[in-house]
């Protein structure tokens, strides 16, 4: 597994992370834990060494599911984690104060839990779950990140950008205060390479893509006539006439690139890798196979200039999160 540097961290992580929000069992309906368990380890010997969960991941189900794998293996694995807002506000709102989201004592106990989950004395990458660029130089957060740096708590601080907001984090990067952000970037939604990825690039911010496969949608796997089961997100977030529209979408992506349907999701993840500000793409991986196709893209190879060029001509600029 090829590595990259995470920005200005002393971090090498693989090219392809694990994002464990599935197998939380938190708005993913049909994640088992056996093989979770099973899916993570064979990650690791894959040569996958880094690792994204949330303290609200099924209440911290699936920090204490990685704690486990962590236990019994004895490579060198980072782990990132995230803070939720104490509000409890997905994403963050306009005019909202950061006392009300990440007080001092909440970003403390929060990150003392999560220690706890994962049975480990320091997390290499602790995130803030939302962000908005209003609370640069306000509020008693950087000071409670600070302590936890000294204490030895945590290695590296980031934050996870809103969904469909990349430009809500340009003045945190240009302070200097934040090491790594994730953000959501895919063939479709492209608008972080606008300002965001510069920016990042100018500063050695290190970058952690999510959703660079839309959900599943850019998998080539989901059609006009796919159902999701009762309790999944995706049903709302395919909601209506979304499968249709996302359908003729794929079908131009194939055709433009003459490629096979069952070409989606290496395409989806090896144009995120194609860009030079990505350290790692963090796909859900919740079944062996799944793990066993994505860890074989992060070998060091991006998509051809001429793909990357006819892919940005695919750009979709919507947020299915919304109603």
């Amino acid at each position: 597994m090829n590595k990259r540097s995470l920005g200005k961290t002393k971090l090498e992580l693989s090219e392809i992370g694990y994002g464990a929000w599935g197998i939380g069992k938190s708005n993913w309906i049909g994640a088992n834990d056996k093989e979770s368990l099973t899916a993570l380890h064979t990650a690791v010997d894959l040569g996958l060494n880094f690792i994204d969960t949330a303290l609200a991941y099924g209440e911290g189900h699936s920090e204490r599911l990685i704690g486990s794998v962590l236990k019994e293996r004895s490579e060198t694995i980072h782990v990132a984690t995230k803070i939720p807002p104490k509000n409890l506000q997905w994403p963050a709102r306009e005019g909202v104060k950061v006392e009300d989201t990440y007080p001092a004592e909440h970003i403390i106990s929060s990150t003392e839990l999560s220690l706890k989950n994962l049975g480990v004395d320091t997390i290499d990458l602790q995130q803030f779950h939302v962000w908005s660029d209003e609370w640069v130089n306000q509020g008693e957060w950087l000071e409670a990140i600070a302590l936890l740096k000294r204490q030895g708590k945590i290695k590296y601080f980031g934050i996870s950008v809103n969904d469909h907001q990349p430009e809500n984090a340009l003045k945190l990067i240009e302070s200097g205060l934040v090491d790594s952000v994730q953000v959501i970037y895919n063939i479709f939604e492209q608008r972080p390479a606008d300002k965001l990825f510069p920016l990042c690039q100018k500063h050695n911010v290190g970058v952690i893509v999510r959703v660079a496969l839309d959900e599943g949608g850019l998998t080539g796997q989901i059609t006009s006539e796919t159902n999701f089961a009762d309790g999944d997100f995706r049903n709302n977030y395919f909601k209506g006439d979304r499968k249709l529209e996302l359908a003729k979408r794929i079908e131009n992506i194939t055709s433009d690139l003459n490629i096979r349907m069952e070409d989606m999701p290496e395409t989806a993840l090896r144009f995120v890798l194609s860009h030079p500000a990505v350290s790692t793409v963090i796909p859900g991986m919740r079944s062996i196979r799944n793990v066993k196709s994505n860890c074989q893209i992060g070998d060091g190879k991006g998509l051809s200039a001429e793909y990357v060029e006819k892919l940005k001509e695919h750009r979709w600029i919507r947020n299915f999160y919304l109603p």
